[in-house]
């Protein structure tokens, strides 16, 4: 019988997009077509099964575009129709179909006889259509396709996506029918259909370059570039910018495993500076924290860092070891530290999963106005924090002290990929790699989110700080040593020197304990009232004894209690402290106390 030509067909009608002119197909491609729709003598496929998998960025998906019309409209006779499914990680459409769209309207002998829809191609004169589905069986029950498209079929990894394959068998009622394949290689052991469609497909006799044919299957598997433009220097560019793994995969079409060592060693050591030492304490210094908790199994990690410049730059980190048997105080580990660098330094977010951190931020917001961010580990958000880490190793943008913990953590640490991304994991369980996870959040933090000039009331008092390094005490003010281990009270005033009379003054940091000067009238209520805390006072001790005790009433009346004390405060015309509270209610703890004024009409 005659066979029709498709080449001759592709040429004449399908006009390339990009260009409006005739396609200038591959030679791979070209050598494809020359088997691809052959028939036998009974006008049956002799390969109804066909597989073309190259690299990346190889024009897979206009080429299966290009197969579509070609297998509709040539070999469909009326009433043809296509099916294009989307894969797993598509919506609804795949891009096969939006392919096809293009081309139709890009040829003119084409576009004068289609109707478009957003889910269908109709031509009326032939009957002929091609559908866009989604990855679900449903939609190809009952269908009688001429050619079925599935495209990147690495992704179809559910069991849905199988069935819908099942269903997309080429029907023996048409005696020209194909099911095609555009994809490059997937995960062994997890894009099971694909591998099991690869190994057949390979195992046929081999009739061309990377061109497999026999039992019903034509299948073209290439590890090499096909394309013009994959030239040495756009591989090398790829090879710099992908993971080894994903490079393996994607470019190079090979089968890999979904797990591979996240950081080589000779990358992470080229970050480490060994001048550099944990830091303790920096009032100026802006830092982003991360925290990855565990209450029973897992240690829990707490990592502070810095942007400086294009790097980042680890303050310092520290880690606690829980066990079944004794669970993880978070209020005495955990809370403590996010604490200590707050008073240490200027916090501008701490990034945590809410899973095991929900009432302790929420705990930590209303005690001292913590910059406390939602980190949940969605597959999203762990493939952005496990990249961007990745990254910075690889361009030496992160800069890190010497720590062998630090370094076993990192070797111990795995890339898990999937098809929707990937992840920071462990190998064993015995391995602890808290760490990574709580550096990747806070360097994901410090490259993602714009420095904050000011967030709260610790950069209230850094501010005061600058404004009056070591401001003279005012008159009736007395020195206040406040535990490092304590958030400061967010209703404590701020100001500079002299501005508010018997306002709090930050004076700077000793052995991590914040100094500040008080009112006589504020040191009272926080050390002789009877709701006065005890770290205050044992920290405070001779300033407690020379203050007289303020007068409370009977009985355990709270609000009483206190609207005694606040009537034994002195009313004076520059006392602004009441009008500084009542300023700030409604506001957020980064509401800046200077703007609150101004805005409320104070000077």
């Amino acid at each position: 019988m005659t066979q029709p030509d498709p080449i001759a067909f592709i040429n004449a009608v399908l006009r390339d997009p990009a260009t409006g002119l005739p396609f200038e197909l591959l030679p791979a491609e070209i050598a494809f077509l020359e088997y691809a729709f052959n028939l036998d003598e009974t006008g049956r496929a002799i390969y109804p099964e066909l597989t073309f998998s190259a690299p990346k960025k190889s024009g897979k998906t206009a080429f299966a575009a290009i197969l579509t019309l070609t297998a509709t409209l040539l070999y469909g006779g009326r009433n043809a129709e296509a099916i294009c499914c989307a894969n797993d990680l598509e919506q609804s459409q795949s891009r096969v179909f939006s392919a096809i769209k293009a081309i139709v309207l890009a040829s003119p002998r084409l576009e004068a006889r289609a109707k478009i829809t957003k889910s269908e191609i109709v031509f009326p004169d032939v009957g002929a259509s091609i559908l866009a589905i989604a990855s679900d069986a449903a939609g190809a029950a009952g269908a009688n396709p001429v050619i079925s498209v599935g495209d990147e079929l690495w992704g179809f990894t559910t069991e849905a996506s199988r069935r819908l394959w099942d269903e997309l068998v080429p029907p023996p009622t048409r005696r020209a029918a194909w099911r095609l394949v555009t994809t490059y290689a997937g995960y062994s052991g997890e894009s099971l259909l694909l591998e099991e469609l690869y190994k057949a497909g390979t195992a046929q006799p081999q009739i061309g370059a990377d061109l497999y044919a026999g039992e019903g299957r034509l299948t073209f598997w290439t590890h090499k570039p096909v394309a013009p433009w994959q030239d040495d220097r756009w591989l090398a560019q790829m090879r710099s910018s992908m993971r080894p793994n994903a490079f393996t995969r994607i470019i190079e079409n090979r089968w890999v495993t979904s797990e591979s060592a996240f950081i080589e060693m000779h990358l992470w050591d080229q970050c480490v500076d060994y001048g550099l030492q944990p830091l303790q304490a920096d009032r100026n210094l802006q830092v982003f924290v991360g925290v990855d908790a565990s209450l029973k199994r897992d240690s829990t990690a707490i990592v502070a860092v810095t942007s400086d410049g294009d790097r980042v730059r680890l303050v310092r980190h520290r880690t606690f070891q829980p066990s079944p048997d004794q669970p993880l105080d978070f209020e005495a580990t955990i809370e403590a530290e996010i604490i200590d660098l707050c008073n240490s330094f200027s916090v501008q977010a701490v990034r945590y999963d809410p899973w095991q951190m929900a009432s302790l931020a929420q705990r930590l917001v209303r005690r001292g106005g913590v910059p406390m961010e939602e980190f949940p580990q969605t597959t999203s958000n762990l493939t952005d924090s496990s990249s961007n880490l990745y990254e910075l190793v690889k361009a030496n943008n992160l800069q890190v002290y010497a720590d062998e913990q630090l370094r076993t953590s990192i070797s111990q640490a795995i890339a898990v990929e999937t098809p929707r991304g990937w992840r920071i994991a462990k190998e064993k369980q015995k391995h602890k790699i808290d760490v990574v996870v709580a550096l990747a959040m806070a360097s994901l933090a410090a490259v993602k989110q714009e420095m904050m000039p000011g967030f709260g009331v610790f950069e209230h008092y850094r501010r005061a700080s600058e404004a009056a390094i070591t401001p003279p005490p005012v008159a009736d003010t007395v020195r206040i040593v406040w535990p490092k281990d304590q958030l400061a009270p967010s209703h404590l005033e701020i100001s500079s020197h002299g501005e508010i009379a018997g306002a709090t003054y930050l004076v700077g940091v000793e052995n991590g304990d914040s100094v500040f000067y008080l009112g006589q009238h504020h040191a009272r209520v926080l050390l002789k009232s009877s709701f006065a805390r005890h770290d205050l006072i044992a920290a405070n001790l001779e300033i407690a004894a020379s203050l007289e005790p303020i007068i409370e009433p009977a009985g355990v009346n709270i609000n009483a209690m206190r609207d005694a004390i606040e009537a034994q405060r002195p009313i004076h015309p520059l006392d602004r402290g009441r009008m500084a509270r009542e300023a700030l209610r409604g506001y957020s703890p980064g509401a800046t106390l200077r703007a609150v004024l101004q805005e409320r009409g104070y000077r």
